[in-house]
């Protein structure tokens, strides 16, 4: 199973020690990317897997290029842009104020102009692009940089579609890049051609009197009315082959429980419920995607694909960065048993 993701790869810089930016003089720098993310845990956890983006032909660009491959991520089709190619010439960075105890984590994005969303991606043949792979993630993150990027992810999808690629997209609202309504018009257009969905929003699911489904289920559903929703997804869009989300409920900055539900095979799934200590927040809903990403291509029984994705998403709380590089699937499968003894 070939693995491919397309979105943008960003330089995140952290004050150490839990401090605030007007706090700090120094910066903890690494890199990151909703999409990289999950790039870079399948290649950790053996998934032959590839990441597409642009990044400018700088020693942040290559740095960026250098980190991915160091996790065995191929980096073959990414594009090192010219100043002639992207006029800015600069990386997206964003800023991370991690929180502690009941203050949250914050985030300052610096991401406008960057090289990816200046690239004219008229110029890739996206059906060479995604030719000889079996499977294509995409995020709601990448088509609200510009026009020029939902350009791009829809003509992804259409050639994923003619080849006959499992595709998989997460909504990943950032209200900081678009409105709610342009996320919801956008990722609507994409239900048609998705097969695994993780995430119930952003998207117009709407019954015979235009009001949308999703409005009359709390942010923590139960398991009936979590069920509900996922077949009205199905019922509209039955090209749909699962439907995955997790719940996290916040005790604190610090102290969160996550869970989730799968709707696969005509049955909705509840994993089990995990409460943990939070290192790093950041990046979890990535790990989530992936864990079930890797359990689906490993045809794991649909019990243990949810459980094995909440897993992966509660060990990634742990690890400081973006991504969860476990690189023993084992791991995430002890914690999906809730078995914390030492390995030895």
């Amino acid at each position: 199973m070939k693995f491919i993701t397309i979105g943008e790869i960003m330089l995140r810089l952290t004050p150490p020690n839990y401090e605030k930016i007007r706090m700090c003089s120094s910066f903890e720098a690494s890199y990151g990317g909703s999409e990289a993310n999950i790039a870079l845990e399948l290649a950790n956890l053996g998934i032959d897997s590839t990441f597409f983006t642009v990044v400018p032909n700088n020693s942040l660009g290559k740095s960026a290029v250098r980190m991915l491959r160091s996790n065995d991520v191929h980096c073959g089709p990414i594009i090192l842009a010219t100043p002639e190619e992207v006029p800015t010439h600069r990386m997206g960075s964003y800023y991370l104020e991690t929180g502690y105890g009941i203050r949250a984590s914050k985030v300052t994005y610096d991401r406008k102009h960057s090289a990816i969303t200046e690239y004219d991606f008229s110029k890739v043949d996206v059906d060479a692009l995604l030719k000889d792979y079996d499977w294509l993630h995409l995020s709601g993150i990448t088509p609200a940089l510009g026009r020029g990027c939902q350009e791009l992810i829809l003509r992804c999808l259409w050639a994923a579609k003619r080849q006959g690629m499992t595709v998989s997209f997460d909504g990943n609202f950032r209200s900081t890049l678009w409105t709610w309504e342009e996320a919801r018009d956008y990722c609507t257009k994409c239900l048609p051609y998705i097969d695994v969905l993780i995430g119930i929003e952003p998207y117009h699911l709407l019954d015979a009197n235009g009001k949308d489904y999703k409005e009359s289920i709390p942010m923590q559903p139960d398991l009936k009315q979590q069920e509900e929703v996922f077949c009205q997804f199905i019922l509209q869009y039955p090209n749909i082959k699962c439907i995955a989300r997790h719940v996290r409920y916040a005790h604190s900055g610090s102290e969160n429980s996550l869970k989730a539900y799968m709707w696969y095979q005509g049955q909705t799934f509840e994993s089990r419920t995990f409460t943990f200590t939070i290192l790093d927040r950041v990046g979890g809903g990535d790990a989530f995607a992936a864990g079930l990403i890797y359990a689906m291509i490993n045809e794991y029984t649909p019990r243990d694909m949810v459980n094995f994705a909440v897993a992966s998403s509660v060990i990634k709380h742990t690890i400081r960065g973006d991504a969860n590089i476990t690189d023993d699937a084992g791991t995430i499968r002890n914690l999906m048993n809730m078995n914390y003894d030492i390995k030895r």
